[in-house]
């Protein structure tokens, strides 16, 4: 019995990361119109992992006053790929004014942490899987990323890849409501 409910978790498993892979094909394949401009409301705490072996809370990160930008990517995600070198650009551009914090789901360590090293990305990541923090946020797929006003609220999410404009334009926004009373 034991060893059937470990086949089916591997299953599901499987099954999910396929899902996943293939959410994240058709968001590149469509050219990712996935812009989601929401409702401020209030982002879940977590915890992260990181692979330097710390640990992140998002609710410290929020304190020191930036806004902040949580990536959700994975090393075998195409349009991921795509994506980090402009991310870490920005991160190193933007410092001052933004937090930005990686999330790798579905993914293996090694793979992970090779995956930092090739693109340069000096932003804290950690290892999030499909658990509580993508669950928590209603992540669809792989990438996506999460504008997070200083006070907590979110700002706007994207689903799929980020261009560089897009970016940018997202990242004026959330400045604009980072310092706009009640916004």
């Amino acid at each position: 019995m034991r060893s059937l409910l470990m086949v089916a978790g591997g299953v599901l498993a499987a099954g999910l990361l396929l899902w996943l892979m293939w959410f994240g094909m058709e968001q590149r394949a469509r050219g990712s119109s996935g812009a989601a401009s929401v409702p401020f409301r209030q982002v879940p705490d977590f915890t992260l992992g990181l692979f330097d072996g710390s640990n992140l809370h998002l609710a410290d990160t929020l304190a020191e006053g930036k806004p902040v930008v949580v990536n959700f990517w994975a090393s075998w995600c195409v349009p991921c790929k795509d994506e980090a070198p402009m991310l870490e650009a920005a991160a190193r551009r933007n410092a001052s004014r933004f937090s930005f914090i990686g999330v790798d789901v579905q993914d293996t360590e090694a793979d992970a942490r090779a995956f930092i090293a090739r693109y340069g990305v000096t932003y804290p990541s950690g290892a999030g899987d499909a658990g509580p923090i993508s669950i928590q946020y209603g992540m669809r797929g792989v990438p996506e990323t999460y504008f997070i006003a200083p006070d907590g609220h979110l700002v706007r999410k994207w689903n799929g890849p980020l261009t560089a404009d897009g970016l940018d334009q997202f990242l004026r926004e959330l400045e604009t409501a980072s310092t706009t009373p009640g916004g």
